[in-house]
């Protein structure tokens, strides 16, 4: 069985309410997400999938929304006020109804990526370039 992977990368800003950490701080990554592609049962062809198509898919349903964004939970109140300051300052935001960690983000795109893309196995998001959550089925 053959796999390939892509890789995108995006800049955003995010905060973690509620976390003990430091990331309870707005701060920013250089997100790199992997998206991966099995070659379905049976299929003798040499090409999972051409590369170009799998990078325009995820330029369009992550980087197209995501990229120089500011990240937010759109069920707090208090990422909801900075979005809304962000917003007002004709800057990006983009609102999402769980928490922004790595962990819930790969599950995002994983549902998002599979909608369009046939195959789709499993999905990576780096928040730096030892750390990473990944969802696969």
């Amino acid at each position: 069985m053959l796999t390939v992977t892509k890789s995108v990368k995006f800049d955003a800003a995010h905060v973690l309410t509620n976390h003990q950490g430091l990331c309870k701080n707005l701060h920013g990554h250089t997100y790199r997400v992997e998206a991966s592609v099995t070659q379905a049962p049976g299929d003798e062809s040499d090409m999972v999938i051409d590369f170009k198509d799998l990078k325009r898919t995820c330029e369009e349903v992550i980087l197209s929304r995501f990229d120089h964004a500011f990240i937010y939970d759109s069920s707090s109140a208090g990422e909801s006020e900075i979005a809304a300051v962000v917003v007002k300052n004709g800057m990006r935001a983009v609102a999402i109804p769980f928490r922004s960690t790595a962990e819930n983000l790969a599950r995002h795109f994983f549902g998002e990526l599979k909608a369009r893309i046939p195959g789709l196995c499993r999905v990576r998001v780096w928040e730096t370039p030892d750390s990473c959550a990944e969802y696969a089925e």
